[in-house]
């Protein structure tokens, strides 16, 4: 592996490398050694391939993050051992079900903001799919007679459906139907934005609006694409078919470096309880002050490795770390150094000594003579020097 590696300017390059292969190879095989792509999506497909590398990049960039590299490591070794088999699957589908496919987490901040957060993920997601399923070759439609159609699956042969079923139709507009569960989660969004207080206080423009303007964009021209087709009879349908492309490349351009980042990272949640509750809901380590639980420990190791590649020194004299210690007594701790009353046997009734030995003067109050004696000496050296 690391003589394949010397062959590539950095492993971020190696794995974006491998990644455009994959994606060449599933071509060749859903369009059935390149029989089977449709030119009108070349655009499509070359925005696809720079929207992989870029998530590629983004990905590596994100790996290499000491506590996301920590949580990774620890995900892979509890996963291997096999006294927490059960509970690693159990607690795996569960955290995938709840919070990817249902979104509980969502939901507990507010049903409007649930809403309209499951019509914008789940409707970007079912639009990614078909898009990147058309636009690689991966399924395609043949005609088996004039009535009927078959869905071919990476060049396997699957569903047959009547042309002109209520299936087919469902097919042919599953861009539509996500497309409208987008717009709609996306109106939503920008009228909490623009009527939330406190949001308007947080949010930037760059940041949290411009990715609702351009799904707003993306959306609107697809609709907009289906209305003129319909109804229409094609009317400007060509260059509007221009617009929505460029639209598409944008956002796919866009998507690896902006917020919509977190769609491909969120699965990775199921790390959390998967590393860090052995028992569901219930601490397992106790801090050395007050015997409390308060955390695992594997989290408080993880904390440790996370500060130690980070440079952050929070060992304690008695050769423990913070870390060890629960909120609660963390903050008596530092308390106590901030009063230097941290000495176990101090007398908490003297006086707090808020001096450390070094000379500030208030105002109106002269300088100690050290001070101009020190400044002295050193004028004379640097004019002994010169």
């Amino acid at each position: 592996m690391k003589q394949l590696e010397r062959s590539f300017y950095s492993k971020t390059s190696m794995y974006s490398f491998f990644v455009i292969v994959l994606l060449f190879f599933s071509m060749w095989i859903g369009t059935s050694q390149f029989k089977h792509i449709d030119m009108a999506l070349i655009g499509y497909m070359i925005s696809s391939f720079i929207f992989a590398i870029g998530l590629t990049v983004r990905m590596c960039s994100w790996l290499i993050r000491p506590a996301t590299h920590q949580v990774i490591k620890r995900s892979f070794k509890n996963l291997k051992t096999k006294e927490r088999k059960k509970r690693n699957i159990k607690s795996i589908a569960t955290t995938a079900f709840e919070n990817i496919v249902l979104q509980k987490f969502i939901f507990k901040r507010g049903l409007y903001r649930g809403i309209q957060h499951f019509l914008i993920a789940w409707g970007c997601i079912g639009s990614f799919a078909i898009t990147f399923g058309l636009t690689f070759g991966w399924m395609h439609f043949d005609l088996i007679d004039p009535d009927t159609y078959q869905i071919i699956v990476m060049g396997i042969p699957t569903i047959i459906m009547p042309a002109h079923g209520i299936f087919a139709e469902m097919v042919y507009n599953g861009l539509n139907i996500t497309a409208l569960m987008v717009l709609v989660g996306v109106i939503m969004a920008i009228t909490r934005r623009i009527r939330s207080k406190d949001v308007k206080v947080t949010q930037r423009v760059e940041f949290d609006l411009f990715p609702l303007y351009l799904l707003l964009a993306v959306t609107g021209t697809g609709l907009l694409l289906t209305v003129l087709y319909t109804f229409l009879e094609g009317w400007m349908h060509p260059y509007m078919s221009l617009v929505h492309q460029v639209t598409v490349v944008v956002l796919l351009i866009y998507f690896p470096f902006g917020k919509l980042f977190h769609l491909p990272i969120r699965p990775l949640a199921t790390a959390v309880p998967l590393n860090y509750q052995e028992t569901v809901k219930v601490d397992t380590r106790a801090c050395l002050k007050c015997n409390t639980p308060y955390s695992s420990d594997d989290q408080i190791e993880d904390v440790k490795g996370i500060l130690g590649a980070q440079a952050f020194d929070l060992k304690l004299a008695d050769g423990s770390y913070l870390s060890d210690y629960c909120p609660a007594c963390r903050r008596r701790i530092r308390v106590m150094k901030q009063l230097n009353m941290e000495a176990p046997l101090g007398n908490p009734y003297d006086p707090v000594q808020t001096r450390n030995g070094i000379h500030i003067s208030g105002f109106g109050k002269k300088r100690q003579d050290e001070f101009y004696n020190k400044a002295t000496k050193s004028d004379s050296k640097q004019e002994e020097r010169v």
